[in-house]
């Protein structure tokens, strides 16, 4: 007889479900300014503690505290508020036009605004994105015209990729925003050989990929990172731990085990695990991860710990699968709060300035959606036409497609 008890499979399950009281009070949540700030050429087995920390800047006063303090000016400060507080003004309006019928489907990026916005701008502007579909914040923070965004969310005529992707899947390459994937590991992936080619060739371009928490469990992750090692590719790897993968909570993929950040160091890699919450701290570890893929010295493994407020997307409600109130429980606040406090802390912002700030962006994104309108919307506009289905392929149309196409008559 065996002296041992019946084995039996563990199952992840959330602390909080519909009806439970959340508490985060045992997140392990670094207090602002205390985690060190390398040197950039430092080698990465020196850094595995900043795998398990959380990179903060600013306090519970909306001061700027501590090394990774990216000290940034006014103009850059108030230009990162702008575009955080026209990316969520536009998903509002967007998500009123999925309600009310106008397009299929949308995703919002409700509390995740300084991920794409803050990493934007601490990036070159030709640098290359590999975005999901919550990095829309990248385009208007690069001043992608919005009246295209809506263009393509409402699939008329002007739609850009012609019908080709869904209303959300943004692509511009003039804008180095790659094509959105609805398989996301596949970002990490193909950046990574994107950042390789750029090497290879000499040129100056480094390259970043975001994915959320649930795609660490694909197999596109771990291939990345094993090529990104080797190769040292200059790519910057965000993993954005929103902490939910549509209604999988972030410990499906391994969340609970260890922080996603801690999985770059069995491959080498340097991690940083960030408040991305935080816009300045964003922003500082985006730039010590660039710089260091500048210098030759490979990728770096972002996790961006931040919370998804709003539900996965218009076919979701996530009051399904947690307690309606977590959202306001989280404990690191909104993004566009925090970063409105520390202007204010500085005396270069108001409460007046920053209301007369929403009623401009609102306004303005009311006139685009008219502008977007005209164009048509879902099932009330013309389709882009016949022909475009033969275009955008080939770089030149081969012969049997326009025999096709003249078979067509267009």
């Amino acid at each position: 007889m065996k002296n041992t008890p019946a084995l039996s499979l563990y199952i992840p399950e959330p602390k909080y479900r519909p009806g439970d009281t959340p508490d985060f009070s045992d997140l392990n949540v670094s207090a602002a300014g205390v985690v060190r700030r390398p040197d950039v050429a430092v080698n990465s087995s020196e850094i595995h503690d900043l795998a398990f920390t959380l990179i903060r800047v600013l306090d519970d006063k909306g001061d700027a505290v501590g090394p990774w303090d990216p000290k940034l000016d006014v103009d850059t400060l108030k230009r990162g508020l702008r575009a955080m507080l026209l990316t969520r003004i536009f998903d509002d309006r967007m998500f009123r036009a999925q309600r009310q019928g106008k397009t299929s489907f949308y995703m919002k990026s409700l509390g995740e605004e300084a991920v794409a916005v803050a990493q934007a701008l601490a990036l070159d502007r030709d640098d290359m994105c590999f975005p999901t579909y919550r990095q829309q914040g990248l385009l208007i923070a690069r001043d992608y015209p919005l009246v295209m965004m809506m263009n393509q969310i409402y699939s008329n005529e002007q739609d850009p990729l012609k019908g080709r992707q869904l209303p959300i899947m943004y692509s511009s390459k003039e804008h180095g925003f790659f094509s959105i994937s609805g398989n996301l590991g596949t970002q990490f992936s193909q950046a990574v050989g994107w950042a390789m080619a750029s090497a290879y060739k000499g040129d100056d371009r480094i390259c970043a990929a975001w994915i959320g928490d649930g795609s660490t469990a694909e197999g596109d992750f771990h291939h990345a990172l094993t090529f990104g090692s080797v190769y040292r590719a200059p790519v910057l790897l965000n993993v954005v731990n929103n902490q939910w993968a549509i209604s999988s909570y972030q410990g499906i993929a391994g969340g609970d085990r260890s922080t996603f950040a801690s999985r770059a160091i069995g491959y080498g890699i340097p991690g940083l695990r960030v408040d991305g919450n935080d816009f300045l701290a964003v922003y500082a570890a985006t730039q010590w991860a660039a710089d260091r893929a500048r210098m030759n010295l490979g990728p770096t493994v972002l996790e961006l710990f931040t919370y998804r407020a709003e539900g996965h997307s218009t076919s979701d409600d996530p009051t399904q699968y947690r307690p309606a109130d977590e959202p306001g429980a989280w404990p690191l606040g909104d993004p566009v709060n925090r970063l409105t406090k520390h202007l204010i802390a500085r005396g270069v912002w108001s409460d007046d300035e920053h209301k007369a700030l929403v009623d401009e962006l609102t306004e303005y994104v009311k006139a685009v959606g008219k502008e977007a309108e005209k164009n048509g919307t879902l099932g009330n506009s013309k389709l882009p036409s016949v022909k475009t289905m033969f275009e955008d392929v080939y770089k030149e149309v081969p012969p049997h497609l326009r025999k096709q196409r003249q078979e067509l008559g267009v």
